[in-house]
């Protein structure tokens, strides 16, 4: 059985974004254990980069999903 689904990849990644920043912490610390520091920060990048754009996204009061945005 198939849903039509209309979220965008931006949208799917807002609503995850707590599995995703657990996800690419968690590649981090093995990274980290298999003496890959470098390789470590690269992820812990990534990640910081997204929590602050999703910080950004709230203090301008963009809503997670357009259905949640107040009726005009």
């Amino acid at each position: 059985m198939t849903e039509n689904r209309t979220e965008s990849v931006g949208e799917m990644a807002e609503l995850y974004l707590g599995n995703i920043l657990y996800a690419l912490e968690r590649t981090a610390v093995s990274l980290e254990g298999d003496g890959r520091g470098e390789d470590a920060a690269f992820y812990r990048g990534i990640a910081r980069l997204l929590a602050e754009a999703r910080g950004r996204a709230l203090a301008a009061g963009t809503p997670l999903r357009p259905s949640d945005a107040p009726p005009r």
